[in-house]
């Protein structure tokens, strides 16, 4: 059984918790902006993200451990959240007014 601080020092967790403290950093400031900020959706999202991106891809590196067969989804998992992710902090980007090309689109 693998030690859980390897599942959570791994290069790919590592740039999934960088890419939420981005995006949460960026959508406080929007919500600050926009004067939108409240306590609460900050917990909201916290708990969303984190759970489900860093628990989740920890989860699944686990499945792709004990099933091998499976070693295929840790990669696509990866990209999934990291896509997920970018889309979020180019949204929050344009919630502080900067014209971003094919913003509208996400």
């Amino acid at each position: 059984m693998p030690d859980f601080v390897d599942l959570f020092s791994s290069t790919q967790t590592q740039i999934i918790v960088a890419l939420i403290a981005v995006d949460v950093i960026l959508g406080i400031l929007g919500a600050v902006v926009r004067k939108e900020f409240r306590f609460g959706k900050v917990a909201a999202f916290m708990h969303g993200s984190v759970l489900a991106y860093v628990f989740g891809y920890a989860v699944l590196q686990l499945v792709a451990q004990g099933l091998p067969s499976l070693a295929f989804l840790v990669p696509v998992g990866f990209l999934l959240v990291v896509v997920s992710q970018l889309a979020s902090v180019v949204r929050n980007l344009k919630k502080l007014g900067l014209p971003l090309p094919g913003a509208n689109k996400m």
